[in-house]
Formats: C-alpha cells, structure tokens, sequence
C-alpha cells in the first residue's frame, strides 16, 4: 500500500463536473472550480483523518473516522452525508447528496500521486 499521508499538487480531475451537478453545484460553481487547481494535504492522528484542499481565497477540510459516518460542508451550503474507507491504495468516499443521490469519490495513491475520481 502507498503511504496516503502528505502533501499533493493538483494534477486532474476525473469526472468533477458531472460531480457537481450531482451535487447541485449551480453552472457558474462548476466552471470555476474546474478551473481550480488547490493543493491537497492528507494527515492522520491516531484514528481521525484530514483531507485539506487548498486553493487561492478557499480551504476546504473534513475530518473523519474511517467507517464512520459524517457530514461534510459544500461551498453552496448543502451537506453530503459520507463514510470514506480504504480500498487497496485508495481512500473511498461514499456520499448521499441533498436530493438522495449517491454519489463516490476515490483518491488513488501512488508514492508520486493522489488523482481524484468522482462518479
């Protein structure tokens, strides 16, 4: 398994704006987050797990128990309801969306990279 603690430069995305408007992010949301490149920075104490990203003017963070329910924040106010779990050398996010819709996201790591695929 590769180490999924460390810092992450934006490399792409996978899917991220048929992501959003899973997730009832407005037309205009999509296009400027696609445009975004944050940084991503994954740390873990005892059994909590952060994941931070980090672009100009916005930071996002959730913190989480593997296996464990929790809410997570959206930039348009709504909350996905998630459980992220380790597959392999993935960290999995399995969200209900405001409208009921599941929805997954999947960090792969490498020793090199993180890529994030959402569907």
């Amino acid at each position: 398994m590769s180490n999924i603690t460390g810092a992450y430069a934006h490399e792409r995305n996978e899917n991220l704006d048929e992501y959003l408007k899973a997730i009832g992010v407005p037309y205009v949301g999509r296009k400027m987050m696609s445009f975004s490149s944050p940084r991503l920075e994954i740390s873990k104490n005892e059994d909590k797990w952060t994941i931070r990203s980090i672009s100009v003017g916005r930071t996002l963070e959730m913190t989480f128990a593997l296996g464990v329910e929790y809410e997570e924040s959206m930039p348009s106010g709504d909350k996905l309801k998630n459980v992220t779990t380790i597959e392999g050398d993935s960290l999995v996010t399995n969200s209900v969306a405001p409208n009921g819709s599941l929805i997954t996201r999947r960090y792969d790591f490498t020793p090199e990279t993180a890529v994030l695929f959402r569907s």
